[in-house]
């Protein structure tokens, strides 16, 4: 898989899901932060929700205040966690939220890790063989 150099755009996205999960971290409810860029260059920030049945990751919500905002065109996305008392950890989205990033923005850049290392690559490169709704076209 073809990665790419992150830039001062990707830290300060990294710095924002940071600071959304620290603002908002719970142990058990909210542990995943995310953020979001737009073509209009806006972020959107996000975290999961835990629940007894099911949750959603922070991705989705995310994408979601995005999409509510009347966004239409993401460019970048990046989830962290906290490891530690005030240590954050970027994660590699699940194969749900690569389905998700696939459907609303595949052109994206992922920022997530590979090998003990954060980069970069394009969502479509990272659910080889996936289904393609052809839902980017709608917006």
């Amino acid at each position: 898989m073809q990665t790419l150099k992150l830039d001062a755009a990707d830290t300060e996205l990294i710095h924002a899901a940071e600071e959304t999960l620290r603002r908002n971290y719970h142990p058990i409810k909210h542990s995943v932060g995310c953020a979001v860029r737009c073509s209009s260059g806006k972020i959107y920030t996000g975290v999961n929700i835990e629940s007894c049945g099911y949750g959603p990751c922070a991705e989705p919500i995310a994408i979601g205040a995005a999409i509510t905002a009347g966004e239409r065109r993401i460019s970048a996305i990046v989830a962290v966690h906290k490891r530690g008392h005030e240590d954050f950890s970027v994660l590699s989205p699940c194969g749900n939220c690569r389905q998700l990033i696939i459907d609303y923005a595949p052109d994206a850049h992922v920022i997530f890790m590979l090998d003990y290392h954060v980069v970069k690559a394009t969502a479509r490169h990272l659910l080889p063989g996936a289904y393609l709704s052809n839902w980017d076209s709608q917006y």
